[in-house]
């Protein structure tokens, strides 16, 4: 083990004593096009790190057919600690000589295509965390869809993890509980519109204060909780 990869593995038992469940490294190279930042910051950065952290299951499992005021509460704070766990991380980084850009977990620049300055979801996948799943999330292993992510855009010339293949098998759990029926059998047919229509909805109830849901979230959790029929 090189010394960069001792760092790295250091740097991931720090992150996981600040409650990380998710780890990884992603090659940028193939979706920087699609990142909402100066160029100049583009251009720099070529790797990012991905982490995950657990979102409660007693705050999902008081979800039913819409978010909770209890959801949104745990969402936000959630994002905070992502946030700030994010700095802390690039802090360190940039104290090694490195480069390091972290992008906020929840600040979306356009809700209706529900895109942010990075795609976290996709960098999670190039960084070996999950597979985009039918429910249009980054679905892991054994956690499901039960995570929130942030992304550290970096210059540390660690080597990326290798992504998953799409793992959902027959588990549709997903297409039964979405409110807004936009999620289908082929996860590149999720209903966006129809998706930001029902978010749209539950904000003017009074439900949530964000375009936020839950439902699928809820539902998904994992392959450990989902087995494959006989």
């Amino acid at each position: 083990m090189n010394i960069l990869e001792k760092t790295k593995s250091g740097l991931e038992l720090y992150l996981r004593e600040l409650g990380v469940a998710l780890f990884g490294i992603a090659d940028i190279s193939s979706i920087r096009d699609e990142f909402r930042l100066s160029e100049k910051n583009i251009k720099r950065f070529d790797r990012a790190i991905s982490l995950g952290m657990r979102l409660l299951d007693s705050v999902l499992d008081d979800i039913g057919e819409a978010p909770t005021p209890l959801y949104y509460h745990h969402y936000r704070q959630l994002n905070y600690v992502l946030d700030r766990t994010a700095f802390l991380m690039a802090s360190r980084i940039q104290g090694m000589g490195f480069g390091a850009l972290p992008i906020p977990a929840s600040q979306v620049i356009d809700w209706k295509e529900q895109q942010a300055h990075v795609p976290h979801k996709k960098v999670g996948v190039l960084a070996g965390l999950g597979w985009i799943g039918r429910n249009n999330l980054l679905v892991n292993p054994e956690l499901g869809a039960r995570f929130r992510l942030v992304t550290i855009l970096t210059d540390w010339p660690l080597d990326p993890n290798i992504p998953l293949p799409f793992g959902c098998g027959n588990c549709r759990s997903c297409l039964a509980a979405c409110p807004a029926e936009a999620i289908h059998e082929d996860p590149r047919d999720f209903d966006h519109v129809g998706c930001y229509e029902k978010l749209k909805e539950f904000r003017n109830r009074g439900l949530v204060g964000q375009f936020i849901c839950g439902v699928c979230v809820k539902a998904c959790r994992g392959n450990a909780k989902h087995p494959t029929p006989s």
